[in-house]
């Protein structure tokens, strides 16, 4: 049995896995000056700069420190709403961020059943997209698991976390970026800064990067920054 296998046996040892993997494996007591996987959060934070408190909105949040877009900020005070399909990362999220809302769910208007094309539990591309999973199963998805997941709406999720205003949003859901943003932005949220993810590792566009650039742009938001495959939008 592998270590990783013998950790998710029972609750115990899963517990018990989820405390090495935040104070162990990613000493999360030592502060550091950049979080996220291509230094994005440097610029939030130098955006924000001014901002002690604020919220933040982190659809496909993964890790509460590993590529974390949001760190910085809750270190510096701020507080937000953290959403991802995979349960390990919401376990991870109310140890550490406690004060924050962490939910397991995505967003749809339509309250749907999802299915998740599940790498595994600690992995960075779990996702909604069939596609994505299919371009991509060559490289990840090696043991793998179809789960299903309810979806949420945004007002929903709004009332549960009893928040209204939001300052930062970040999304990165593999795949399904733009059908997400597209059901916030303009009739939900309008946050001062987006960080959604626009290309690919190479820098090539994404399939949706003309379509994201163009609702953003139509609704007042300009480039602000590109940073690695994301693309910091400020209003």
């Amino acid at each position: 049995m592998s270590l990783k296998k013998f950790f998710f046996k029972n609750k115990l040892t899963y517990k018990i896995y989820l405390f090495y993997n935040l104070y162990i494996r990613h000493k999360c007591f030592i502060h550091r000056s950049q979080y996220s996987q291509w230094g994005e959060d440097i610029y939030i934070d130098d955006y924000f700069n001014q901002k002690k408190k604020g919220t933040y909105f982190d659809v496909g949040c993964f890790h509460p420190l590993m590529y974390s877009n949001t760190c910085l900020l809750y270190k510096k005070g701020w507080r937000g709403i953290n959403l991802d399909i995979n349960p390990t990362s919401i376990d991870l999220f109310n140890i550490l961020r406690p004060d924050d809302f962490n939910l397991c769910t995505t967003i749809d208007n339509n309250n749907k059943e999802f299915k998740v094309y599940f790498d595994h539990p600690l992995s960075p591309v779990n996702t909604l997209d069939e596609q994505y999973y299919k371009e991509t199963k060559k490289v990840f998805f090696k043991d793998e698991d179809i789960k299903s997941i309810k979806s949420k709406s945004i007002d929903e999720i709004l009332e549960l976390a009893e928040i209204k205003n939001i300052d930062f949003l970040n999304i990165d859901v593999e795949g399904m970026d733009f059908k997400i943003l597209s059901q916030l932005i303009p009739n939900k949220l309008q946050p001062q800064l987006i960080s959604i993810e626009t290309h690919n590792v190479d820098g090539t566009k994404s399939k949706e990067c003309d379509k994201i650039h163009y609702l953003l742009k139509s609704n007042n938001y300009k480039t602000y920054k590109r940073v690695g495959p994301s693309t910091l939008y400020a209003f």
